[in-house]
């Protein structure tokens, strides 16, 4: 695997990075956060160790960049160990998350998890995905390439975006409570919460969305859930 591992702390580089070229990785390294998200925009990383406490970007923050544009895996390292900001960092879109000092052997059997989570996601996905394009309204989702048209117009969004409003596109005025969608785009095994499918909605909503506080497309179901209005 191709890994970045993002820490201002050069010895904690360092030594993960030797750790994890052990096992035949390949390791590279950013030490900020401006630096990171360059790193990961430019690169076809397979796993990112990003810590939380960073100089210029904060790990949340390069966590809500990344998935502007990229779905990497992404397991955030931080000395803090409160419940809140584990949640924070799984609703900005971390996979995953460790408090320092950590066993490297833990860590590295958290990454092995990961990946495999989401190789049995996309293998399954693949195995039950429908052919052709589900159009509704004004909106063309091309299933087999990803893409999301709406009057003719596209737009680019993540694979969990799109996923969301496929789902909801493919069943008009059904109601999908947040647990329901976030067990079928994220999977049963995710450690995170219902919250991070308000963020990811909310994220959607700015990008298709002419009016996001007033939604044409993706409506929410008050204390129950989201669905496409037809």
């Amino acid at each position: 695997m191709k890994i970045l591992v993002v820490d201002d702390e050069k010895l904690i580089v360092k030594g993960l990075a030797f750790s994890l070229e052990q096992d035949g990785n390949t390791v590279d390294c950013a030490f900020d956060g401006v630096e990171a998200v360059e790193k990961i925009a430019s690169g076809d990383f397979d796993m990112v160790l990003l810590d939380l406490m960073l100089p210029k970007l904060s790990g949340y923050e390069v966590c809500q960049k990344v998935r502007e544009f990229s779905d990497v895996p992404i397991i955030m390292l931080t000395a803090k160990s409160e419940d809140d900001d584990k949640i924070m960092g799984l609703d900005c879109g971390a996979d995953d998350y460790m408090t320092k000092p950590f066993n490297v052997l833990e860590l590295k059997a958290r990454i092995n998890a990961v990946m495999r989570r989401l190789k049995n996601k996309s293998a399954s996905e693949a195995k039950n995905s429908k052919t052709g394009v589900i159009k509704i309204g004004s909106i063309s989702l091309d299933t087999n390439n990803r893409r999301c048209t709406i009057d003719e117009r596209e737009y680019n969004l993540t694979s969990k975006e799109f996923e969301i409003l496929r789902i909801l596109c493919a069943d008009p005025n059904v109601i999908f409570s947040r647990e329901k969608l976030l067990d079928l785009v994220w999977g049963a095994e995710y450690p995170g919460d219902v919250r991070t499918v308000d963020v990811h909605v909310r994220r959607l909503r700015e990008k298709i969305e002419p009016d996001p506080g007033r939604p044409t497309y993706v409506h929410t179901k008050w204390g129950v859930g989201y669905f496409y209005k037809e």
